[in-house]
């Protein structure tokens, strides 16, 4: 049985930063640390990162269960990252069954976007609704899908990759094996073929009203409207969610993100459709992580 004062470990380990919180089962947010992700991101090395962070967020082991969002599918059971295509050497990763003995906690894997979506869900902007999309936008571009309330995960669990799409077939070559894939136009890397400004000075930029910091943001929100059409068209979502680094932007590219999914989708296909920015921001990967140890190790019954 567990005791009322457990406490969880929730963990998003991205191409930039590794994000990790401990939090109480209710979700609230007890102590937060942000490091570095290691350069270059091996397996070895970010074991070794999450094993010193996570020892160091809870030195009197207070959270014995730890969740962890990767950028990748899992194995059915949450354990062995199958891939990650934008983290080198991340094949069949056993990360599950590395840490547990360093850290003596027990340790389950989620998919990042199914994390940001679990927790938008949990205590964010996703609570009361049962359709949605949620996209994160940062080293890459992925997602979440929730159908009828529940995560949707496909055959195998490689479902909801929304930056995998395909915008332009002879467009740039994508580590997935595509070309032209969302992502290649809405990550990072993709906003910096559309200007060499590195994202937070564009954004301050278009907050002083630079008109040319202006159109790049909106260029891009037609680009990532256009993607999100075709998304739309498959999943009839009644809301649609944007989070990761790029969305503190997103007052900048939101409007005419709308725009163009006005234009491309029928009235009847986006009537009652809501587009909004994530509540969390870029805690939610981490808040979905814990509850998906929540779930597994303790149970969900949520308390306030």
């Amino acid at each position: 049985m567990v005791c009322e004062d457990c406490q969880l470990i929730g963990v998003d380990i991205g191409g930039s930063f590794l994000k990790v919180g401990r939090f109480a089962l209710n979700g609230q947010l007890l102590a937060e640390l942000e490091i570095p992700t290691p350069t270059p991101s091996m397996p070895g090395a970010i074991t070794v990162a999450l094993t010193q962070a996570i020892n160091l967020i809870d030195p009197n082991h207070k959270a014995p269960f730890v969740g962890i969002g990767l950028p990748g599918p899992m194995d059915t059971c949450c354990r062995i990252a199958r891939i990650c295509i934008n983290l080198p050497g991340w094949v069949d990763v056993p990360l599950a069954d590395w840490l547990e003995p360093r850290l003596n906690r027990k340790v389950i894997l989620g998919n990042d976007g199914n994390c940001a979506l679990l927790g938008e869900a949990w205590r964010g902007a996703a609570q009361g609704f049962q359709d949605v999309l949620l996209l994160t936008l940062g080293t890459g571009v992925g997602g979440g899908v929730m159908i009828g309330g529940t995560l949707f995960s496909g055959h195998n669990g490689t479902a909801a990759e929304p930056g995998l799409i395909c915008l332009d077939h002879e467009g740039p070559a994508c580590n997935s094996g595509n070309r032209g894939s969302l992502e290649q136009f809405a990550s990072s890397a993709g906003l910096k073929r559309l200007s060499q400004v590195e994202p937070d000075e564009l954004n301050e930029l278009a907050d002083l009203g630079d008109p040319r910091a202006i159109e790049v943001w909106d260029r891009y929100g037609r680009i990532l409207g256009t993607g999100i059409s075709s998304l739309i068209y498959v999943l009839a979502p009644e809301l649609i969610l944007i989070g990761g680094g790029l969305s503190r932007a997103s007052t900048h590219f939101l409007p005419s993100l709308q725009k163009e999914v006005e234009k491309r989708v029928q009235p009847v296909n986006r009537k009652g459709l809501l587009i909004r920015t994530c509540a969390l921001g870029n805690g939610a990967g981490r808040l979905g992580a814990a509850r998906l140890a929540l779930e597994r190790y303790i149970g969900f019954e949520d308390t306030p």
